[in-house]
């Protein structure tokens, strides 16, 4: 299994925005993407920081996911609750409980 980090600065003030968003758009389309597995959103209660975590049954089906432009729309429509452009990293899943 591979996982796909995304962590996010976000304005002050935009967190709940940011999580209805992830939960209402970003995960059903993430469903709809071949190889997905999961996600989860952690959010920092006392920083504007929050780390999406979603899990690809493959590394060519978490790959395709960003060559076909799924990964670059899902990030449009949190895009403006920005306060810095998304850091996203690529781990092998090595344990999991």
């Amino acid at each position: 299994m591979y996982a796909r980090l995304v962590i996010v600065h976000h304005q002050p003030g935009a967190k709940e925005e940011l999580i209805r968003t992830y939960r209402d758009s970003v995960v059903p389309a993430a469903q709809a993407q071949p190889g997905f597995q999961g996600a989860q959103l952690l959010t920092d209660r006392h920083a504007d920081t929050a780390i999406s975590v979603t899990y690809w049954e493959s590394e060519a089906a978490m790959v395709a996911g960003e060559t076909s432009g799924y990964y670059q729309e899902q990030i449009r429509k949190v895009s403006a609750l920005f306060a810095s452009p998304p850091d996203r990293q690529h781990y092998d899943v090595s344990v999991q409980v």
